[in-house]
């Protein structure tokens, strides 16, 4: 099983950045890969933590060359797409976890949950219709620390999966 892993590569909270490298050494206990931007910040961290695991790490860059990988991805992935290669991180992992996060993370969270993929969120972004803080819907599905969110993340792929098995 593949999972993503999406957040900020500049985190203004070094709590996301201790969240993702204990969601990374979760995911890599258990077997996990991950795939995540693979630059730095929250990325470096979920990576770093896979690897203290003996996990396996797969970063899909932004740029023309695998050199801006963080040192913890064992496979770069170079799309020279930029912002564009969001669409593939979501798309890799068969669930999403967002840890806190910047735009970029919102447009991954959006791309996710326009193509039906379940998006576990730790610390992250929260919608609201009405601008009174109430969720819209329970379509990011909340988890209160890493162990909560890979087990929701691992949950929620395996229903899509079943669900895709079931559709053909």
């Amino acid at each position: 099983m593949i999972i993503s892993v999406i957040g900020s590569s500049s985190p203004p909270h070094q709590e996301h950045v201790e969240l993702a490298e204990a969601v990374g050494r979760e995911l890599a206990k258990r077997g996990i890969m991950v795939v995540c931007g693979g630059l730095s910040g929250i990325m470096e961290a979920v990576c770093r933590g896979a690897k203290s695991e003996g996990g396996t790490t797969i970063g899909i860059l932004p740029g023309k060359g695998s050199r801006d990988a963080n040192s913890f991805v064992d496979i770069p992935i170079v799309t020279t797409m930029g912002y564009a290669r969001n669409v593939i991180v979501v798309h890799t992992g068969r669930a999403v976890i967002a840890v806190g996060g910047a735009f970029g993370t919102l447009s991954e969270i959006g791309h996710a949950l326009g193509d039906g993929i379940p998006v576990v969120g730790l610390k992250t972004w929260e919608f609201s219709l009405n601008g009174d803080g109430t969720p819209i819907d329970d379509s990011i599905i909340p988890a209160s620390d890493p162990v909560d969110a890979v087990e929701k993340a691992v949950a929620a792929a395996t229903a899509r999966d079943k669900a895709e098995a079931n559709s053909q």
